[in-house]
């Protein structure tokens, strides 16, 4: 289960030891509620190699302007506390499993 955070839980999970997996979205927007059950589906799978999160950027601006989060969803994967890679938009499972397991 895929868990919805803020923007200070954001970076609490961020200095931990896994790598985190960060879906910035807002409820307005048709292809963040497209993505979710993907994003949901895709975390299942990695769900012993990586945290994966969600944070509403209308509700954690500070966490989508630390980011530069202009564009949603971005699904932004951490390593080590940074910005390791990003993926910009609606995707289907297979592609983003690949950006997964591709940046893990």
């Amino acid at each position: 289960m895929v868990k919805h955070i803020n923007s200070e839980e954001l970076e609490t999970l961020l200095k931990g030891e896994k790598p985190v997996v960060c879906d910035f979205w807002a409820t307005w927007c048709g292809p963040c509620r497209m993505l979710a059950p993907v994003f949901e589906e895709v975390s299942e799978q990695f769900a012993d190699k990586a945290v994966f999160v969600k944070v509403d950027v209308d509700e954690n601006e500070s966490a989508a302007a630390k980011y530069g989060i202009s564009s949603i969803p971005n699904v932004i994967l951490f390593k080590d506390g940074k910005p390791a890679a990003s993926n910009l938009g609606f995707v289907p499972a297979a592609a983003l499993e690949e950006f997964v397991k591709d940046n893990l």
